[in-house]
C-alpha cells in the first residue's frame, strides 16, 4: 500500500485502485441513475472530487468534451490543469484560488486551451457541493461557457465571488498543460492547495506558474467579458446540477447540498477543515488521523491507501474509532500497549493482527504518534498502517530504509501538513 516491498505490477494495481476510487466517487453517494440524469443537462461542466488525490474529475458532460476536444478517457481521473495555457492570466488564477480556499462560489472570465491548442475565452463558474452529514465539501461543479470576442474589459474586473450563504456561483477554470498527463481540478477547493503547491504540481503545474511573478507583466492585460445573460445562464446551469445531485443523493441517505450545514452536531463529526483534508490527501501513505478530544477518539481523516488496504469506504471509516480493525485473534496485549501510549502521549509501534472489511486478516505494522499544537498540547493522533504479512519489517528495502523508518517519514509529513495550515507545532 505504498510502503510495502515493491512487487511486479504494483504500479498497475495502483492505477486500477485510483480509477476505482474515481468511479466510486459518484456511485457510493448517488443512485445508479445519476450519470443518466446528469447527461440530460445540456451544459458544459465537470464534477470533481477534492477528497481524492490530485482532485480529479469524476464526471464530464458531453458538452464539455465537445468544447474542449478531449475524450472521456482523457478527462476522467485527471486534474483540470490541462486547460491552462501560456497566456492564462495569473491574477485571475489567484482570485480563483482564493475562492477555492474559502470554499465559496466564484465566476470568472479566463483564457483556456482546447486539446488542439486553440485558445478560447471561457466564462468559468465554480460551485462547491457540501455533505449534509458532516459539512465537508465533497465535490466541486465547474460550468464552462465559451465567450465570443465582442467585448474587452480589465482583468481586474472579470471576477465575482460570493459567500456560501449566497446563491451558488460557479468558477469554472480549466488549465491546459500539454506537458502533463494528469489533470487537477483547478486548485482543489482547499487552503492546502493554495500553499506548498510547488511540491505537488511540479515544474509544469498551475501553482508554480503563479509563483513566477517576474513574468506577470509580460502577459496581455485584457480579457473578454461575458454578457450578463451568459453569467445568469451559467449560474442557472450550476444550480440545476446541484439540484440533480441533491435529489439523487437523498435515495442513498448521503444527502448533499449547495450550502454548508451550521449544525453543531455536524461540526463535531468533521472537526478538521477541508483545507487540512486536502493537504493530507497529498501524502501518499496509508494512515488515519484521529481526534482525542472527541468522544471515543474518532477518525477524522483516512488516506486513500488506508481505504485500499482495509477495503472500507471513507464514509464507513470517518467518525469511528480505529478498533473496528480488530478481530477475534488480535493480541489484547498489543491493544493495551497502544492505549497506554495514548494515555502517556507517547509514540508507539506494534505488530498487530488486523482485519479487512472482507474479514481477511493481515499483519499490520502500526505506528501511532501525537501531533501537538503550538502550545505543546496534543491536537491529533496519527496512525500509519503497513501490511507486513510475510515481510521482515526490519529488513532494509530499495531505498535502504526499513518500513518503520518510512512510517516515521509519513508521520513527519502529516505533522508538517497540520503545522503549515493551522500553526501547529510538529513536536
Amino acid at each position: 500500500m505504498g510502503l510495502e516491498r515493491p512487487v511486479k505490477g504494483s504500479n498497475m494495481c495502483s492505477q486500477l485502485n485510483s480509477r476505482q476510487l474515481v468511479e466510486e466517487s459518484l456511485n457510493t453517494r448517488y443512485t445508479d441513475s445519476i450519470r443518466e440524469a446528469l447527461g440530460q443537462i445540456h451544459s458544459n461542466f465537470v464534477i470533481t472530487d477534492p477528497c481524492l488525490l490530485d482532485h480529479p474529475i469524476v464526471y464530464a458532460s458531453q458538452g464539455f468534451l465537445k468544447m474542449s476536444g478531449y475524450s472521456t478517457e482523457e478527462v476522467i481521473g485527471r486534474n483540470v490543469r490541462f486547460l491552462q495555457g501560456p497566456d492564462t492570466d495569473r491574477r485571475t488564477i489567484l482570485k480563483i484560488r482564493e475562492a477555492i480556499r474559502e470554499e465559496i462560489p466564484c465566476q470568472v472570465s479566463i483564457l483556456n486551451y482546447k486539446k488542439s491548442g486553440t485558445a478560447f475565452w471561457n466564462l468559468f463558474h465554480l460551485a462547491p457541493v457540501f455533505s449534509e452529514e458532516d459539512g465537508r465539501v465533497i465535490h466541486f461543479v465547474g460550468v464552462q461557457t465559451p465567450i465570443s470576442k465582442y467585448s474587452r474589459s480589465s482583468v481586474s474586473n472579470n471576477v465575482s465571488c460570493s459567500r456560501p450563504n449566497n446563491c451558488p456561483t460557479f468558477v469554472e477554470n480549466r488549465f491546459f498543460n500539454r506537458n502533463t498527463s494528469s489533470v487537477i481540478y483547478f486548485g482543489s477547493c482547499r487552503r492546502e492547495l493554495s500553499r506548498n503547491f510547488s511540491v505537488d504540481l511540479g515544474h509544469n503545474g498551475l501553482y508554480n506558474s503563479l509563483a513566477e511573478e517576474d513574468n506577470a507583466g509580460s502577459e496581455e492585460e485584457s480579457t473578454y467579458e461575458a454578457k450578463e445573460s451568459d453569467k445568469q445562464k451559467a449560474s442557472a446551469a450550476a444550480n440545476c446540477i446541484l439540484v440533480v445531485l441533491t435529489q439523487f443523493s437523498k435515495h442513498t441517505g448521503k444527502t448533499v447540498s449547495d450550502k454548508r450545514s451550521n449544525s453543531a452536531d455536524l461540526i463535531r463529526v468533521a472537526p478538521i477543515s477541508s483545507s487540512l483534508s486536502i493537504a493530507l490527501n497529498r501524502i501518499h501513505q496509508s494512515f488515519v488521523l484521529a481526534d482525542p478530544h472527541l468522544p471515543d477518539m474518532p477518525i477524522v481523516h483516512a488516506s486513500n491507501l488506508f481505504l485500499q488496504l482495509t477495503g472500507y469506504s471513507r464514509d464507513e471509516v470517518l467518525g469511528r474509532n480505529c478498533r473496528f480493525l480488530q478481530g477475534r485473534d488480535t493480541d489484547k496485549a498489543a491493544v493495551a500497549q497502544i492505549r497506554q501510549s495514548i494515555v502517556a502521549e507517547h509514540c508507539c509501534t506494534v505488530r498487530i493482527l488486523n482485519y479487512r472489511k472482507d474479514n481477511s486478516s493481515f499483519w499490520n505494522l502500526l505506528h501511532t504518534a501525537p501531533v501537538r499544537n503550538a502550545s505543546g498540547k496534543v491536537a491529533f493522533y496519527v496512525g500509519v498502517h503497513l501490511d507486513v504479512t510475510g515481510i521482515d519489517e526490519e529488513e532494509p528495502q530499495g531505498t535502504g530504509l526499513s518500513p518503520h523508518m518510512k512510517q516515521l517519514g509519513a508521520v513527519g509529513a502529516v505533522r508538517v501538513a497540520v503545522r503549515g495550515l493551522h500553526g501547529f507545532d510538529s513536536r
